[in-house]
């Protein structure tokens, strides 16, 4: 039988840019607020000198560009660890719901990406805790394939309000205040995704390499 090919180096550079994003958001979200603070100090009449309004933008772009370049770097070697996962599942699983390919795929499909990800995610807990538990393999701990949906949950939500953040139209300060609030909100909601996304890794490379001591394939 092939042995899985290696995937723990590929789970930790993924869990490394995801606490990385994580870090981001937290600045961001500070950094949002001391926009929305200096917005509502123009709204109300106050005086903003150049100066701080230069400083701000320049501090809020900088943030933006550093975090979009840790986010697709994070969405890269999340989707590396996953398809590899996937790959590594054929080799122990028969007839699987999907190709290897569509781990990676599924993510930039329209429609498709609102649910298959979040289906072939359930199906790698579901089947390898299977096939484990049938084996006679004991598992150092109890894993539960519920917090699943909180994890896609999450990302749907924040996925909706990156959409919303990206289509406000910016022509009036409160313009500008709404686009400030939207953003913070998706900075909260990031931060719980971040980390449940770090457990969904670690939890699942715990697991995979105990495939390696299954000897026959399943029908």
């Amino acid at each position: 039988m092939e042995k899985l090919k290696p995937n723990v180096q590929r789970a930790k550079n993924a869990i490394i840019l995801i606490w990385v994003v994580l870090v981001l958001e937290i600045i961001m979200l500070i950094s949002s607020y001391f926009q929305y603070d200096l917005l509502q100090t123009a709204k109300n009449g106050g005086v903003i000198s150049i100066e701080a309004a230069y400083a701000n933008d320049t501090r809020e772009q900088i943030v933006a560009a550093f975090y979009l370049i840790a986010f697709v770097i994070s969405a890269v070697t999340f989707i590396q660890w996953f398809r590899r996962a996937y790959f590594n599942l054929h080799l122990k699983v028969n007839n699987l719901s999907h190709s290897e390919g569509w781990a990676a795929g599924s993510w930039f499909v329209p429609i498709i990406h609102l649910y298959r990800p979040y289906q072939i995610m359930k199906e790698l807990y579901h089947e390898t805790i299977g096939i484990l538990t049938r084996k006679g393999l004991i598992l150092r701990k109890e894993y539960s394939i519920g917090f699943l949906g909180w994890w896609w949950a999450l990302w749907i939500t924040n996925s909706i309000i990156g959409q919303i953040h990206f289509r406000y139209p910016i022509e009036t300060v409160d313009d500008l205040i709404g686009s400030t609030v939207i953003s913070m909100i998706g900075n909260v909601v990031g931060i719980p995704l971040a980390l449940i996304t770090v457990k969904v890794i670690k939890d699942y490379s715990e697991i995979e390499p105990l495939l390696n001591e299954i000897n026959d394939e399943e029908e």
